[in-house]
């Protein structure tokens, strides 16, 4: 189905449920008015390629035909099977919002131009190689998700320098390194609510100055190689309402201002080496603690 939405503000184009045996570069002149179209829609669509048909997916590259619609403000390719790497000349759509696609190869740098950017959502891909500092060149750049890639070395600490950002997902990847690492710049992180890095190879401990994230609500450090205690500051982020630490290293006793947090409602710690004397959290909390390894 081919269907456009007009009004004075935005024209969006959706392609929802399409059938097609032509190249997906053809969709670009399938509609006279498409290369004015502010929103772009591609997915849950049916291609074929010779004779085989791709249930629920267009197969094939990235469409570079899309890099030439100037206006183009959101872009959304979810729920496709396209292969490949994102084209450099994804850099020239200036005020492209959301960028959702199933590609593989490295994240390209030139994604650090499209300076209107807002959201990015590269999950449940295969990307290779480093996350790139460009990243860090959006102003304006709320939410990244990455998680469910194949992302390899450390997060640029660089990305710490965006003022607006309140999420990040890098869960379930290969990444190394340390929290100390990523948030060395002095004030990084200032709108942060949600910090994902679960599932990753991240060692060392968590570091005092982690509490300097204020607006930090959510931590999720599942599933890595992290050891030390647990600083009593991290209790006193104001508004943390979720912590995971399970599967992780850690040792020591659970700082007593975590059992006192006015918001803190599920702390995760199983799979660590915590001394003993857990107590309950609170009324309608959880402290998960099973399995554990105490030690006395």
């Amino acid at each position: 189905m081919l269907g456009s939405v007009m009004t004075p503000a935005v024209m969006e184009i959706c392609l929802l449920g399409l059938v097609s045996l032509v190249p997906l570069s053809v969709i670009t002149v399938l509609s006279p008015s498409l290369k004015e179209a502010s929103i772009l829609h591609i997915c849950h669509c049916i291609m074929s390629a010779d004779t085989e048909v791709y249930a629920v997916s267009i197969v094939g590259p990235f469409p570079t035909a899309v890099t030439s619609l100037l206006d183009l403000t959101r872009l959304d390719l979810h729920n496709n099977k396209l292969t490949g790497p994102i084209p450099p000349q994804i850099g020239r759509l200036k005020r492209l919002k959301i960028l959702w696609n199933k590609l593989q190869d490295a994240i390209p740098p030139e994604i650090g131009e499209l300076k209107s950017l807002t959201h990015l959502y590269l999950s449940f891909n295969s990307f290779k190689g480093e996350i790139p500092k460009e990243l860090a060149n959006l102003p304006d750049l709320r939410y990244l998700y990455l998680h469910e890639n194949r992302l390899t070395g450390r997060i640029p600490p660089e990305l710490g320098t965006l003022q607006n950002l309140r999420h990040l997902d890098v869960g379930n990847n290969h990444l190394v390194g340390t929290i100390r690492e990523l948030i060395r710049i002095e004030g990084c992180f200032p709108a942060l609510r949600n910090l994902y890095l679960n599932n990753n190879y991240f060692t060392g401990g968590i570091p005092a100055q982690l509490a300097n994230l204020s607006s930090l609500e959510i931590l999720y450090l599942s599933n890595n190689k992290m050891s030390g205690i647990i600083p009593s500051g991290v209790a006193h982020i104001p508004k943390l309402t979720y912590l995971y630490l399970d599967h992780n290293q850690f040792s020591g006793r659970i700082p007593e201002p975590f059992y006192k947090h006015p918001f803190l409602k599920e702390m995760y710690i199983e799979g660590n080496a915590f001394r003993p004397c857990v107590k309950p959290i609170g009324f309608h909390k959880m402290l998960e603690v099973s399995n554990s390894d105490f030690l006395v």
